[in-house]
């Protein structure tokens, strides 16, 4: 360091510097001071190093057969290193879908390994034995969600209005056993029965809306929004006995602003991990906020005032609008939001129905054969004398295997889990708070759990099985049979029939997630895509503009609003 000092010269007095003397006591405390500074940067930086290469340990509790409580200390999975301030962000960058990074940072790390991303700790697990690990066998410890601005932004601030994107409560399983009967209902059932008699009323007039369209024109269509407002007038009816016209302005600028929400909900950000730049993203919430706010004003003005004026607590119970109505009139501990919120979750799930149907009409355009097999079985079963209905089903197996192939082939991806607490996986120590990814893409385009997994192959979700049938009938199916007998076949009235039937149970296709939050309203979604999709391909042939504009995202079963156009071609019968 130098020094100012005064000197005289020729009776001026003037500053000039001066060094210290080497050996001086100065200069040695100089070089203690760099000494020790560098020191200390050097502690700094491996300490950086040491907390970026070691795992961190989880304390986990567990109970002991003898009733005590028992601490280890478990590490945290292993995975790649995380940078400052964006963690490991980056190495999702490289790839169409983060899910496609996930499986490819399976190669390196094992079927689970620990993320950082951003400033959100994360775990992905990409195998199937470890996924019921974490959703059956330890349900409970992950039963959170991730708090996302996005989440709150589309739910009135709150996310824990919402049936699919709040943490785990005595208030969320209240609200599914509520609507479990109504928007889960069992075969043979009457709710049941109805899903299926109100899909063919408007599948009905989809048809006939398209064969109006298409009458006198050689042009593509834009398809979407006419299935969009079919599948939610199938839902409105359905669970409230409502359906609006398809050229009613306010009904459709609803079923835009869900479809937004729905390709909202399948995407992701980086303000989702790193929330300071939520500044940055502020017209895109309030675009959200004003979606939401539209649908909740919609369904209240249009759908539920007019019901409560009209409501009949002492008539048997007509649908999911009045059982809902009813629940709010007798017990004051449920509020009138509450009951809002999942009426707009439950209508909302139309999105999931028109999106499928497009991408299953986009199967047939891109692979002509599907679509030739898909309508041989359909004439098989209705002649073209009248509209596939719901119990034409197990009669179209080659049909349905189609959607369940295109639910495959999009590998929609399992919203996230949150630990609730500190947990256990495969011997792993997972904090709480740290976020969980189900890798389904991984699971639907593996090897090893299916042959040619990018091939598009619906007969993958076929199988041929042995049934019984009374001897002269005309059912090929066997439902006839009284019921499901086992023992020695009965040779005299009873006659052994092979038939091609959809394969019940696939342990590793999970379109709909498993555990305690699984999707509730899985049985809406396949029925009613089943219904429309039928009716469509029974009376048009589908081509496509472009092939190339056929080619959907991976890990998404979402289309953006604006998608590819499509030929409708009226068959002749």
């Amino acid at each position: 360091m130098k020094m100012l000092i005064s000197d005289y010269k020729y009776g001026v007095r003037v500053k000039h510097d001066a060094v210290p003397a080497r050996g001086s006591s100065q200069s040695k405390s100089l070089e203690n001071f760099f000494l020790e500074m560098s020191a200390l940067l050097i502690l700094a930086f491996c300490a950086i190093i040491y907390k970026l290469f070691t795992r961190k340990t989880i304390k986990w509790r567990r109970a002991t057969k003898y009733g005590e409580e028992k601490v280890e200390d478990l590490k945290q999975a292993p995975g790649p290193v995380a940078l400052p301030i964006v963690g490991s962000l980056h190495l999702l960058g490289k790839h169409e879908s983060p899910f496609q990074a996930f499986t490819q940072l399976s190669k390196d790390y094992g079927d689970i390994y620990s993320i950082k991303l951003g400033s959100s700790e994360c775990l992905v697990v990409n195998n199937l034995d470890l996924i019921r690990e974490v959703l059956n066998q330890n349900g409970k410890f992950f039963g959170g969600r991730p708090d996302f601005l996005r989440f709150h932004k589309l739910f009135a601030g709150d996310r824990n209005n919402s049936l699919a994107l709040c943490d785990w409560s005595n208030l969320q399983l209240r609200r599914r056993n509520l609507a479990r009967r109504h928007c889960g209902p069992k075969q043979h059932t009457d709710n049941f029965s109805r899903i299926g008699q109100v899909a063919t009323f408007e599948a009905v007039e989809l048809v006939q809306n398209l064969k109006n369209m298409t009458k006198n024109s050689s042009h593509s269509i834009n398809l979407k929004p006419h299935l969009m407002a079919t599948a939610m007038n199938m839902f409105s009816n359905y669970m409230c006995n409502v359906r609006f016209e398809d050229n009613d302005p306010e009904f459709r600028k609803i079923v835009d602003n869900f479809d937004e929400i729905f390709w909202e909900i399948n995407q992701g950000y980086a303000v989702d991990f790193l929330p300071w730049l939520a500044p940055f993203y502020k017209k895109h919430m309030d675009k959200l906020s004003n979606w939401s706010q539209d649908i909740r004003t919609f369904i209240l003005s249009r759908i539920v005032e007019q019901r409560e004026t009209n409501l009949d607590m002492d008539g048997p119970e007509k649908d999911f609008l009045d059982g809902l109505l009813r629940v709010l009139h007798d017990d004051h501990t449920v509020d009138r939001n509450t009951i809002i919120f999942m009426l707009e979750d439950f209508l909302g799930g139309h999105s999931s129905v028109g999106n499928l149907v497009m991408l299953c009409l986009a199967a047939i355009a891109r692979d002509p054969e599907v679509g030739k097999k898909i309508r041989s079985e359909i004439d098989s079963v209705t002649k073209g004398k009248r509209p596939v209905n719901l119990t034409d089903r197990p009669s179209l197996p080659y049909t349905e295997a189609t959607i369940l192939e295109c639910l495959r082939y999009a590998s929609s991806p399992i919203v996230p889990h949150v630990a609730t607490e500190n947990a256990n996986i495969a011997g792993y120590g997972v904090e709480k708070g740290t976020i969980v990814f189900i890798n389904n893409y991984e699971l639907n385009t593996s090897t090893k759990y299916w042959d040619e997994p990018h091939k598009f192959d619906p007969s993958r979700f076929l199988e041929r099985t042995k049934i019984r049938a009374r001897r002269n009938s005309l059912c090929d199916s066997g439902m006839e049979s009284d019921s499901e007998r086992t023992g020695p076949i009965n040779r005299v009235t009873e006659i052994e029939k092979e038939v091609v039937c959809v394969k019940k149970n696939i342990p590793h296709f999970l379109p709909f997630s498993i555990g305690k939050r699984t999707c509730i309203g899985q049985t809406l979604v396949t029925t009613m895509s089943f219904v429309m999709f039928s009716n469509i391909v029974q009376e048009f042939d589908i081509a496509a503009v472009n092939l190339e504009d056929l080619r959907q995202k991976p890990a998404c079963a979402a289309l953006p609003k604006e998608t590819f156009n499509l030929y409708l071609l009226p068959r002749k019968n």
